[in-house]
């Protein structure tokens, strides 16, 4: 339906002073904070993640030498969506305006939806990775551990037969221990088949809810929340590197996640970028606007990310 006259009354009429309520400033592209951002020209994509070997056995003398099999483990796939959102107005609407061009204040209000739609979209693992409506490749939650009782969850399965976690078995607020046996257990993962795999966490993803614990955890010279004169020491040991980042489109209040160093995690796929496009109708005169772009979010390797949903 296109935009006519009675839906903007107030803007063909004199001694308005001012329009206001599209000038509103927007959180950034927040999601560049988390992923990595590569290209593609198909209508999806897939990451296949390869087992390597198992741990090299003593051979005997005079015995034969063992030999092992590689194999595939399992396939992250990215769905591409296409998403596009327009707007029209009547010739009317257009002609009889008195103030500014309608068309240019409200392809700004085009742009800022589809850039809100992309934060959200970019979200979506990290608010749903806790629950079967965002799995893994090897489809169990993106976020599990053995013995969490969690649906989809039981932690991540092996090729070598073993499981590993990127959650906490008994969830916990954001706090000084808690962040410390989180980055204790990513120092803890393994490949497929079992080896210690060099991981550590390298940037804390909080919603703005825990943006001033965050502060005190990791940036104290001492150790917060107590009387000790102890040294802080995720702060002296150069923990969390690229420190916090407080991303605005997490919907629990008190879930937290650790980025890790792991290769080959968070992707953005971007078939098609953004593209915006105007045209008229002939028969009724209108001026019809849209903005169009094809893009997926996911995760290839957990590795990349442990997280908890926090306490309550």
């Amino acid at each position: 339906m296109a935009i006519s006259r009675a839906q903007l009354l107030k803007e063909l009429l004199p001694g308005l002073n001012a329009l206001f309520g599209l000038e509103y400033a927007r959180y950034g592209e927040e999601h560049k904070e988390i992923y990595e951002t590569e290209t593609s020209e198909r209508s999806f994509e897939e990451e296949t993640k390869l087992s390597g070997f198992s741990a090299a056995p003593v051979k005997n003398e005079g015995s034969a030498i063992s030999y092992d099999n590689a194999q595939e483990a399992w396939t992250a796939r990215y769905n591409h969506e296409t998403i596009a959102l327009g707007f029209s107005l009547t010739e009317e609407a257009i002609e009889d305006n008195l103030y500014d061009s309608l068309s240019a204040r409200y392809t700004k209000a085009l742009a800022r939806a589809m850039a809100y739609t992309k934060q959200v979209k970019a979200a979506y693992p990290l608010n749903n990775g806790f629950t079967n409506s965002f799995q893994s490749g090897d489809g169990v939650n993106l976020f599990t551990a053995s013995g969490d009782g969690v649906a989809g969850g039981d932690g991540h399965p092996l090729v070598s037969g073993g499981k590993n976690n990127n959650r906490p078995v008994t969830a916990a607020d954001l706090n000084e221990t808690s962040l410390e046996q989180m980055l204790i257990e990513i120092a803890g993962m393994t490949d497929e088949r079992g080896l210690k795999i060099a991981v550590r966490g390298m940037k804390l993803i909080i919603p703005k809810e825990l943006q001033f614990i965050a502060e005190r955890v990791l940036n104290s010279n001492l150790r917060p929340g107590t009387a000790d004169n102890d040294t802080n020491a995720m702060r002296s040991m150069g923990m969390l590197p690229q420190g916090a980042v407080v991303n605005h489109f997490l919907t629990d209040t008190d879930a937290y996640f650790i980025k890790t160093d792991a290769p080959n995690g968070f992707k953005y796929f971007n078939r098609s970028p953004i593209k915006t496009a105007m045209e008229g109708d002939f028969d009724t005169g209108n001026m019809r606007f849209k903005a169009r772009e094809r893009y997926s979010f996911g995760v290839s390797d957990w590795r990349s990310v442990y997280g908890t949903p926090g306490a309550a």
